[in-house]
C-alpha cells in the first residue's frame, strides 16, 4: 500500500481506539456499530465510512492471526453500499480559463501554472505531481517517468503547453533547501517539496481566480484529462495506462461522463449500426 493509504487506515483505527477506550482483545460487535453510528451521524461520507470498515476489519483481522483476540467483531458488520461515483469534471474551457486566469508575473505564477499545466496535461494524481523529480521530466523527449501508487512506473505524453511551462518556471525555480530537494520540480518559498494540500489549496484559489464555482481539487484535473481523452476518441486501454490503473475497470468511470460520446462512436462504427 501506499504510504498515504497506511497512514489513512492507522488514522482510523487509532479513532475508534480512542473513542472505545478499551484494550482490542475486548472490543465487541456492538462497540464498532456504535462507532459508525457516531461519525455517520457526524457527517462521515459512504465511502469514508467504508474505508473505516476496511482498516477496523484489517486490524482486527490481525489481531485473530496474532491470536490477541478469538474472532474478528468486524465479521457481522456490513461496510455501506457505494453507488456510481461519477467525478467532477470541468470543461475544457473551464481548463483553459483556469489555466489561463494564473498571473505570471506574480511570485510563483509560472510555477503555478506548470503544475497546472502537469496536473492536466498528463493526469497525475496529486503525490505524483508534488514528488515529481527534474530527472524524470524528458523535455526533449516529450514524456515524464512517473512513479506511481505501489512504486509501479509509467510513461507519460507530456504536451507541448506543458512542456513550456516547465521551462518557463525553471529560471524561476527556489533554491533547494538541501539534498533530498535537488531533484524535485516543484518548489516552494523554503526550497522544500509542496505539500498536498498546497496543492489542494493552489487549484481552489486559482478555480475561484477563474470564476469556476464547481467543488473541485487536483484531482479533478485528473478526471478531466481522462474524460477528455475518452471524448476525442482515445482507446480506453491507452487512458489506464495514462492513469496508471491497475484494473480497467476503474478507468471505465469515464465511460459514463459522457455516454452520448460512446453512442456516437457505436453508431458509427457497428457494422449493423447502419
Amino acid at each position: 500500500m501506499s504510504p498515504n493509504t497506511v497512514a489513512s487506515y492507522c488514522h482510523d483505527v487509532e479513532g475508534f481506539l480512542s473513542f472505545c477506550e478499551v484494550e482490542p482483545r475486548v472490543v465487541t460487535t456492538q462497540d464498532i456499530a456504535q462507532y459508525l453510528g457516531k461519525v455517520t451521524a457526524e457527517g462521515l461520507s459512504k465511502r469514508s465510512t467504508a474505508r473505516l470498515v476496511s482498516a477496523l476489519r484489517s486490524f482486527f483481522g490481525w489481531c485473530v492471526e496474532e491470536g490477541e483476540v478469538k474472532e474478528n467483531p468486524c465479521d457481522r458488520v456490513d461496510a455501506p453500499k457505494l453507488g456510481k461515483y461519477l467525478p467532477e469534471v470541468l470543461s475544457v474551457e473551464e481548463v483553459t480559463a483556469i489555466l489561463e486566469s494564473v498571473d505570471l508575473s506574480a511570485p510563483y505564477g509560472k510555477r503555478n501554472r506548470a503544475i497546472l499545466e502537469v496536473l492536466y496535461g498528463c493526469g497525475l494524481r496529486v503525490s505524483e505531481c508534488a514528488g515529481l523529480r527534474i530527472s524524470h521530466v524528458h523535455l526533449q523527449e516529450g514524456f515524464v517517468d512517473v512513479i506511481g501508487k505501489g512504486n509501479k512506473q509509467r510513461l507519460v505524453p507530456l504536451g507541448e503547453m506543458a512542456a513550456d511551462a516547465i521551462l518557463a518556471y525553471l529560471p524561476e525555480r527556489p533554491e533547494p533547501a538541501g539534498a533530498a530537494c535537488e531533484d524535485i520540480l516543484f518548489l516552494n518559498r523554503f526550497g522544500k517539496p509542496l505539500s498536498r494540500v498546497s496543492l489542494f489549496n493552489l487549484v481552489k484559489e486559482q478555480a475561484m481566480v477563474a470564476g469556476i464555482r464547481k467543488e473541485i481539487s487536483p484531482h479533478t484535473f485528473r478526471h478531466s484529462f481522462a474524460t477528455h481523452l475518452i471524448e476525442n476518441g482515445a482507446d480506453l486501454r491507452i487512458v489506464q495506462e495514462m492513469l496508471g490503473h491497475e484494473s480497467i475497470l476503474t478507468t471505465e468511470i469515464y465511460t459514463h461522463i459522457d455516454t452520448s460520446t460512446w453512442h456516437r462512436m457505436v453508431l458509427e462504427h457497428h457494422p449493423r449500426a447502419k
